[in-house]
């Protein structure tokens, strides 16, 4: 059995959301937008209008609510250009509802009879348009007698204009007096937006003719307009890369890593405050660089003049990798971003700058904006790090535990089963003095050493000293050892 042809698609004109209609609307059919006043449900229905304009299509703007120079103000503040677009104004002060107040919709037989309905037909006829939007179509419940009079003439409505060969787009307004689950049932499709704890969002939970992506997206009114960043689905997305350990450029650190760390590996970097975590990042970083590979640094948690100023004082040239290209530092407002939108500005970074590493420092800071428990957190990061592991980069994620010494703990956000490779830094008691060590505990790709190192931060840069033996209990902050350790341990 030959298997049917994709039916023929429009833009919605909002990318991202033509991404979760995989593809945009299918042609000749109506689709109700649904959600609170604020939303953007209007919005959506401009950027609807201004692609068909775009594209040489003939385009019709009913409104029933906001006047036709609100509309067109409200869109030329977006910079939603509508000066091709077609209005029929039945807006409460325009004429065709001063001229009669009073009247019902009719059925279609007696079209001509009645003001309303004669309006839509002659724009219909007049302006023959591809696509039509209607906003919002509940005002329609005011000028019919009851519900079932108004879910009569909807349905005719709307197949009158898909008839003659229109896409259309039409928004509720569904309160509890008033809900709109009729309108739900006589669309061919669903679009709502609502705004959570977590943001605005943007759900297509029916599309007849068609798979969608599915989840939750987000979504952002900006000044150009609408912006939706659709949830990142993983397993769609995948590249060739070599399979190759990545240095470095510290001997005794590739020595503990049996090589660095592997494409298309996700690792964490565990550590209390100020023991060094991003600067070991970074580190990985400094030498992709001087193999002439770009890579991006998320800052979450510090300001980008203190991790410029800290790295330059060490030997890590931050401002001439940025200026080669081979660094991108972005430093990030969590409470002003979600997930979506974050992973997208990722997704930007690999696709079309081929980025070789993505460090995000750190976890707890990118919690913010996920705005969820733990749960949520590492569903967001499993994505993340599952797409950006098929795409063969090398992802470093930065995780502050709150033990400065003392009972040693792997990771403090419950994430280390995401990880392949697990870096940890610790402060430890070392004869009278506060120092640091580093160590591996987790390497799923190949073998590494199963001791600790000194981790120093010199104005040279990294210094790691040789494997730490005959002591025990470093971990713990106090270690005992045997005097030949200590006399090595000290040179």
């Amino acid at each position: 059995m030959t298997p049917s042809a994709d039916p023929p698609r429009i833009s919605t004109g909002v990318d991202g959301l033509d991404s979760i209609l995989n593809g945009g609307l299918i042609t000749g059919r109506s689709y109700l937008v649904r959600g609170a006043p604020g939303t953007g449900k209007t919005i959506l229905g401009m950027h609807f209008l201004k692609e068909g304009i775009d594209n040489g299509e003939s385009a019709l703007f009913v409104n029933l609510e906001e006047s036709e120079s609100d509309v067109r103000s409200n869109a030329a503040s977006l910079g939603i250009d509508l000066s091709g677009v077609e209005f029929l104004d039945m807006s409460p002060n325009a004429s065709v509802f001063v001229e009669d107040q009073s009247y019902d919709i009719l059925a279609a037989s007696d079209v001509e009879k009645e003001p309303f309905i004669e309006s839509i037909t002659d724009a219909v006829s007049q302006y023959e348009p591809d696509r039509v939007f209607v906003d919002p179509i509940t005002q329609l419940r005011y000028l019919t007698p009851d519900t079932h009079h108004f879910r009569k003439q909807a349905i005719g409505f709307m197949e009158y204009l898909t008839a003659n060969g229109a896409t259309v787009m039409f928004t509720s307004q569904d309160t509890p007096d008033n809900p709109d689950d009729d309108l739900q049932f006589m669309s061919d499709g669903s679009i709502e937006l609502d705004t959570q704890e977590m943001g605005a969002i943007i759900d297509v939970p029916k599309f007849r003719g068609s798979d969608t992506v599915g989840g939750t997206h987000s979504i952002r009114i900006t000044d150009s307009g609408l912006v939706v960043f659709p949830e990142l689905k993983p397993l769609t997305h995948s590249r060739e890369f070599p399979n190759e350990s990545i240095p470095s450029g510290v001997p005794e650190i590739d020595e503990l890593l049996h090589g660095g760390l592997e494409r298309g590996t996700v690792s964490i970097i565990s550590g209390p405050t100020g023991v060094g975590k991003t600067t070991l990042g970074t580190q990985f970083i400094k030498e992709a660089a001087g193999r002439g590979e770009r890579s991006v640094l998320y800052l979450f948690e510090e300001s980008y003049s203190t991790f410029r100023e800290r790295n330059e004082s060490i030997g890590i040239p931050v401002s001439q990798m940025e200026e080669q290209g081979s660094l991108h530092v972005r430093e990030m407002e969590p409470l002003n971003l979600s997930p979506q939108e974050f992973a997208q500005h990722v997704r930007a970074e690999v696709e079309a700058h081929d980025t070789k590493i993505v460090m995000i420092d750190g976890i707890n800071g990118y919690q913010l904006a996920v705005q969820g428990g733990k749960d949520m957190l590492i569903r967001k990061l499993h994505a993340l790090g599952r797409y950006l592991k098929n795409m063969g980069v090398i992802v470093i994620f930065v995780d502050e535990h709150k033990n400065v010494t003392g009972d040693f703990t792997a990771t403090n956000s419950g994430v280390s089963y995401l990880a392949d490779n697990i870096v940890f830094l610790q402060h430890v008691e070392m004869t009278g003095r506060l120092q640091k060590v580093i160590g591996v505990l987790k390497k799923r790709t190949t073998q590494f050493e199963h001791t600790l190192r000194q981790f120093e931060i010199t104005e040279h840069g990294l210094k790691v000293g040789g494997p730490m033996t005959g002591a025990q209990g470093i971990l713990s902050g106090t270690p005992e050892y045997t005097d030949s350790s200590r006399d090595s341990n000290e040179r």
